[in-house]
């Protein structure tokens, strides 16, 4: 069977990042689905606390130097790589100067979220596909963790559609109960609306709360996957009523033989 290549794209990893319910999966589940025979992929966000020399980060120029826009201001993207070594595993990071030097993850130091969070998970985005295309590196599942990847999959569907790299890629989605407190109103309508999303692909998040953005992601993946024992109640009504393929919460001594099987399913193998 050919080796299927699966692209893994969350909000947090370990041990970039402190150990959580999301970042301990995404730090063990590339590398147990590597071990499946599975080709793999991760990135994430290059978060300012993330210390550079200690986890031995460095730029890859060939694949930076693009300016992506978004509000008709250009934003220069920069793509660093580092490496796991005890699991011969690479991690990709998305960094540019305004949306990721600051020294906090999503919020500030008094808790209080970033007003511009939205536009930060559209950079992240649009970043995550123009580098997978610069890699030449065609995903047959994209994986997304945590809302802050939930834009990733109108993207591949809506905004890519045309584009051949993307044209048989699954999208999987993983709802974790972190979440959000303050809706972004208009702004991620508004700032995507330019990216090929017409006004009924984007209706439910004129309102951009933490359950719209969920309900967005889950609109445009082919696959949900309940990631924590629990999750927003409308959030999981609406999975569960999609008509797409949905697994429910597994714990973590069984989740990767789980989510491997799951692969398949949504691939139709």
């Amino acid at each position: 069977m050919e080796q299927k290549k699966i692209l893994y794209v969350t909000q947090e990893m370990f041990p970039y990042l402190p150990s959580s319910e999301m970042s301990d999966i995404c730090r063990k589940l590339p590398q147990g689905i590597q071990e499946e025979g599975r080709e793999i992929r991760t990135f994430m966000p290059k978060y300012g606390l993330i210390n550079e020399r200690r986890n031995q980060l460095h730029e890859v120029i060939r694949l930076s130097g693009m300016n992506i826009i978004i509000d008709d201001t250009d934003h220069q993207l920069i793509i660093k790589v580092a490496s796991i070594q005890s699991a011969r595993m690479q991690v990709y990071f998305i960094d540019n100067e305004g949306y990721f030097r600051r020294k906090n993850i999503l919020v500030d130091a008094n808790g209080k979220e970033f007003d511009d969070n939205a536009e930060r998970a559209i950079f992240f985005a649009r970043g995550v596909l123009e580098t997978v295309k610069k890699l030449r590196w065609t995903p047959d599942v994209i994986h997304c963790h945590g809302w802050f990847t939930s834009i990733v999959p109108a993207y591949v569907k809506k905004v890519y559609s045309d584009d051949p790299f993307f044209a048989n890629s699954k999208v999987i989605y993983s709802v974790y109960a972190s979440d959000f407190k303050n809706s972004f109103g208009g702004k991620v309508s508004a700032k995507i609306g330019a990216d090929g999303l017409s006004e009924s692909d984007i209706e439910v998040i004129k309102d951009a709360s933490f359950v719209n953005m969920n309900k967005f992601a889950i609109n445009y993946s082919d696959g949900i996957i309940q990631a924590s024992p629990s999750i927003n109640s409308d959030v999981l009504k609406y999975a569960k009523k999609s008509g797409k393929d949905f697994l429910e919460y597994v714990d973590k001594d069984s989740y990767v033989q789980a989510y491997n099987s799951f692969y398949n399913k949504v691939l139709g193998i």
